[in-house]
């Protein structure tokens, strides 16, 4: 079967690898009893996931490979949903129950299932997935790096991130472009930002709109003649800043904005 660019398909061909992945999630069957991969395709991961005691759902898009999935794995009936991951409702997929989430995720949408994720952290206390080595990195870069922005921000805020091994270009069929990566994400203990989520959100891509300059500057427009940008704070860029200092530039919006109204 071949591969279809319009979904984003690059099918894992080594087995070691594919194994290797299934046995990174860690917390099943303390945290959770449910297991759901995103985009199976042929199955070399399913296979290996389905060897776990945990219940496993998988989500496919392409009716292609739901029929090869129907036809080569007869353990997945009934649990195989047909359909975009991004507009899946997942509490009701996994009736309102936890479950780790697992997946050669398609490069063209993968920041976008980590939003998902983030958006249904309630339910999803574990992650491990394969991205293009250069997302993989950004999303557990720590501060001072060059590779720490928006994403690493925003996702870290509610997950522990951890950096499991790369995996070369040849490991697929056909061969990405780029070399890829597998990471595991784990839900932080403490399930309380600290501070507005829609405003901490506004907060860290606004400052990481112009990375190279410093906050005094770019802030201007969320904290316009507050004495608050002589604070040294802003006299750092953006990727100096550790989590808990963009909660507290959270905290200085939300304060200085109910100051203005």
């Amino acid at each position: 079967m071949k591969a279809k660019k319009s979904y984003g398909q690059h099918f894992l061909n080594s087995e070691l690898i594919a194994e290797r992945i299934a046995h990174s999630l860690q917390l099943g069957g303390k945290a959770y009893h449910k297991i759901l991969e995103v985009g199976p395709g042929q199955g070399m991961l399913t296979k290996y996931l389905l060897q776990r005691p945990e219940q496993l759902i998988v989500v496919e898009a392409d009716r292609d490979m739901v029929l090869h999935l129907n036809k080569h794995y007869p353990a997945l009936k009934g649990h195989i949903v047909e359909g975009n991951f991004l507009r899946a409702d997942l509490p009701a997929l996994q009736q309102e129950q936890p479950f780790g989430l697992i997946g050669n995720f398609p490069y063209n949408i993968s920041s976008q299932i980590l939003f998902k994720m983030v958006e249904n952290r309630a339910y999803i206390p574990e992650m491990v997935g394969m991205f293009q080595k250069e997302v993989a990195e950004r999303v557990v870069a720590g501060p001072g790096s060059k590779t720490y922005g928006v994403i690493s921000v925003l996702i870290q805020a509610y997950y522990d991130g951890e950096y499991l091994f790369s995996v070369d270009k040849g490991k697929f069929s056909p061969p990405p472009k780029v070399q890829s990566a597998v990471i595991r994400l784990t839900r932080k203990t403490n399930k309380e930002l600290g501070c507005d989520e829609r405003t901490f959100r506004v907060v860290v891509k606004q400052a990481f709109s112009q990375r190279r300059k410093m906050l005094r500057n770019t802030m201007k427009s969320l904290l316009k003649g507050s004495p608050l940008l002589e604070e040294p704070l802003f006299s750092e860029r953006p990727e100096q800043l550790s989590l808990a200092e963009f909660v507290q530039l959270s905290r200085w919006v939300e304060d200085w904005k109910k100051e203005q109204d």
